[in-house]
């Protein structure tokens, strides 16, 4: 029987479920302040649906897009969470992946425009301009 979507995983379960082994998911704790499984009597782990969103965005980034480690914790500092589970959808499009919708890319270009605006008029101010 599958547990629900809600349950909690065992460690054996997460490394299955995101297809690393046990010791990368320790690893991963040592490196990355922000994976914190609940630990039971014992120091065993439980990791919560949200634990593995957020194990499941390091594995991408890590393997798939290519970030090294320093490169996902500085991430994480720049940007927190949200971009590294898929919040933000500041990611180019690439064919390995979707496209952004066009209201995200609406927003960022507005964005964009307003940040251009904002340094012409410090330009202008420092006498740059």
């Amino acid at each position: 029987m599958a547990k629900s979507a809600e349950a909690f995983r065992t460690i054996s379960e997460a490394a299955d479920e995101l297809g690393v082994a046990q010791h990368v998911l320790r690893f991963w704790e040592t490196r990355f302040a922000f994976i914190k499984p609940m630990k039971r009597a014992g120091g065993r782990r439980f990791y919560r649906p949200s634990d593995i969103a957020v194990l499941a965005a390091v594995r991408q980034l890590l393997h798939q897009e290519g970030y090294t480690i320093k490169g996902v914790q500085k991430l994480y500092r720049e940007s927190g969470l949200k971009r590294l589970t898929g919040e933000a959808a500041a990611v180019p499009d690439t064919p390995d992946k979707p496209a952004m919708g066009a209201e995200s890319r609406a927003r960022l270009e507005a964005a964009l425009a307003e940040l251009d605006a904002a340094r012409a008029r410090l330009d202008e101010l420092l006498g740059r301009g």
